[in-house]
């Protein structure tokens, strides 16, 4: 039990880890918190299951490079018709637009695909794989195997390409990096698009997990946030970390304690990282001048 526990606490904080990261990055490279974020995942869930598995009946594998095809383009939207017209005004006015896109994007759902929660058996179905005694669920394994192939091929793209390091140098310092050649705008916007992409991974992994529905958004992102937080905001390994943190506290408080906890301890820990330690287990302390 224990292991199966800790599998499935795992997988749901690999999730979380992967929509903190789209908070992480856009934050880093402009600033903004992006409240549209799990408003992301349940589009990419959506446009996966309703549009491109249940409507086009498509194979699992070309659902997820369409949807993340499609969710990389709408990131380059929210950046040239969101970001960019807000770009020189008050951070406040972006951070609106965000929490506007959130709300549009879960009502159009509603009009797009109905009320109605839809279900995806996903490529395995309750198909599990055993580890000994225990029963891990194959959607499981594969949150997790993908989870970590996305972090080895971010850390290659971040330190051995041109646009990674474009992208690092944007999210460090956007003015030093305009004066050193790169084209911050450009970049900017493909940061966006990495940040739907994650999003989009994250919607087609979970969409097995959960009900696809258009509230499913609000709780993921709560969650994403609290991961972010934890594990230091802004800190790109901090985010996947505290996000496992939370995803193996969910597993079991569920099991020793009760399901109907299950936000008391998460938001519990958020509260306590905010009063104790609000930088987070790897962030740096911050200090300013009166």
């Amino acid at each position: 039990m224990l292991i199966q526990l800790g599998f499935s606490g795992l997988a749901m904080g690999a999730i979380y880890g992967l929509v903190a990261l789209g908070f992480t990055l856009i934050w880093n490279a402009v600033g903004i918190v992006n409240f549209a974020q799990g408003e992301l995942v349940m589009l990419a869930a959506f446009v996966s299951v309703a549009s491109l598995s249940q409507a086009l009946h498509l194979p699992w594998a070309v659902n997820l490079v369409l949807t993340v095809v499609f969710m990389a383009v709408f990131g380059l939207f929210m950046a040239r018709g969101i970001y960019h017209p807000l770009r020189n005004a008050p951070q406040l006015g972006a951070i609106v637009a965000t929490l506007g896109l959130s709300i549009f994007l879960k009502n159009s759902a509603v009009l797009v695909w109905g009320p109605d929660p839809l279900i995806d058996s996903g490529p395995f179905g309750n198909a599990t794989v055993s580890l000994g005694p225990a029963k891990i669920y194959g959607q499981h394994v594969l949150i997790l195997v993908t989870m970590v192939v996305l972090m080895v091929l971010q850390v290659a793209m971040f330190r051995g390409t041109a646009i990674g390091k474009a992208m690092r140098a944007t999210a460090q310092d956007r003015e030093v990096a305009r004066l050193m050649g790169i084209n911050t705008d450009r970049v900017i916007a493909l940061i966006f698009a990495y940040a739907c992409m994650l999003a989009g991974v994250a919607g087609v992994l979970v969409a097995p997990v959960f009900y696809v529905s258009a509230d499913m958004g609000g709780m993921v992102a709560l969650k994403a946030f609290a991961s972010s937080i934890v594990g230091g905001f802004g800190h790109v390994p901090g985010a996947v970390i505290g996000g496992l943190i939370l995803g193996l506290m969910d597993a079991f408080g569920s099991y020793f304690l009760s399901s109907q906890y299950i936000d008391v301890i998460s938001f519990g820990l958020l509260i306590a990282f905010l009063i104790f330690r609000p930088q987070g287990l790897f962030g740096e302390p911050e200090m300013e001048r009166p």
